[in-house]
């Protein structure tokens, strides 16, 4: 067989702006179509990930002979990849509110009926570390049994994203699933040290002083929302690089009612990143500086959407296109980061490489 007979191809559901295709499609990986219930995520994933056809469709009601036929997929198909990274917002520690997510809390079960279905040489899977605590409740456990009945080798592991060039402390839990060898797929790791955030990012790195309030017109988005004065005026008190917002807790006129009285909680809420470590976990609200440790680590202001792109390792030609920066934000959060799929994406081209 040739290259071109020997090309992988992927179906990436629940694609959002497509953090997984692009890095896929990095490692040398044909991405044919990316699958979402969200219309705002179509436009940046086209601009993005050239050649793949954005599906518009709600897993639950999209039918396997459906997207067989668009598609012109085949079953049994050893150089087909099913990715499905479906939102996680019910298994998600960070959540508390469970009702508007519970749907989502079924979704690796419809992504299932795919790979069922196709029965395709690759399947991978990536999700909050929850959905492996809650493997009977989310479909999991069954998943992996069918997938090990049926001749599939399967590897499952929490993976930080922080060993495979993602300047980021964030842990996913991941599964890749083969039926083509009989060795377990692992993410190829980056050698050498970690990323950290002033490798990224900073004047440095291209990336200009700004206020508070900055709007980038341009493609690049080093847009950041306003502050009000008094979160300036806290914000000034807390020290560069790694401060938070103790150093204000005793000031009667800068302290938060809902945290007098407990200085261990949240104590990340207003913090500075370091520039000598990796970001913490990017997520939907990373341009808040109340949401976590989002405070630039010098400039008195929150992350900028194009900041957290990068920490997130999207190129910084990567086009985000939004109504505005919460819809922006959402996207770059709920990514995964293109360059652990890429590690991905390369683990699996090296073992069917080894398969031929």
């Amino acid at each position: 067989m040739n290259d071109i007979e020997n090309r992988l191809k992927a179906i990436d559901f629940f694609c959002s702006g497509g953090g997984m295709s692009y890095g896929m499609l990095k490692a040398g990986i044909d991405i044919l179509a990316g699958i979402d219930i969200d219309m705002s995520c179509k436009d940046t994933y086209e601009a993005n990930v050239k050649n793949a056809q954005f599906i518009h469709a709600d897993v639950f009601d999209l039918r396997e002979d459906e997207l067989e036929r668009k598609m012109n997929l085949t079953k049994n198909d050893n150089n087909l990849v099913l990715i499905g990274c479906s939102p996680c917002q019910f298994w998600s520690i960070i959540n508390t509110d469970k009702t508007k997510s519970q749907k989502s809390k079924s979704l690796l079960i419809e992504f299932s009926r795919f790979v069922k279905y196709f029965m395709p040489g690759y399947v991978v899977v990536e999700n909050v570390p929850g959905v492996l605590r809650c493997k009977e409740e989310s479909g999991l456990s069954s998943f992996i049994s069918w997938l090990t009945a049926t001749g599939y080798k399967v590897h499952f592991e929490v993976h930080n994203v922080v060993d495979y060039g993602v300047p980021q402390n964030r842990k996913r839990f991941t599964l890749i699933a083969n039926r083509v060898t009989d060795i377990n797929i692992i993410p190829i790791k980056q050698k050498g040290e970690v990323k950290k955030v002033k490798d990224v990012i900073g004047e440095h790195n291209g990336f200009p002083r700004i206020e508070a309030g900055h709007k980038d017109k341009s493609d690049f988005l080093h847009t950041v929302p306003r502050l009000s004065d008094i979160n300036k005026k806290r914000l000034k008190k807390v020290s560069k690089d790694g401060g938070n917002r103790l150093e204000f807790a005793n000031d009667p006129e800068l302290q938060l009612n809902c945290f007098i009285g407990k200085d261990e909680a949240f104590k990340d809420t207003f913090g500075r990143l370091w520039w000598d470590k990796p970001s913490p976990t990017i997520t939907t609200k990373f341009f808040s500086i109340s949401n976590g440790r989002f405070t630039h680590p010098e400039e008195d202001r929150a992350l900028s959407l194009r900041e957290g792109a990068t920490l997130q390792s999207f190129p910084k030609d990567y086009k985000f296109i939004g109504t505005n920066i919460a819809a922006i934000a959402r996207m770059i959060g709920n990514a995964v980061p293109p360059e652990y799929a890429t590690a991905i994406g390369k683990a699996i081209i090296k073992s069917q490489k080894n398969a031929i």
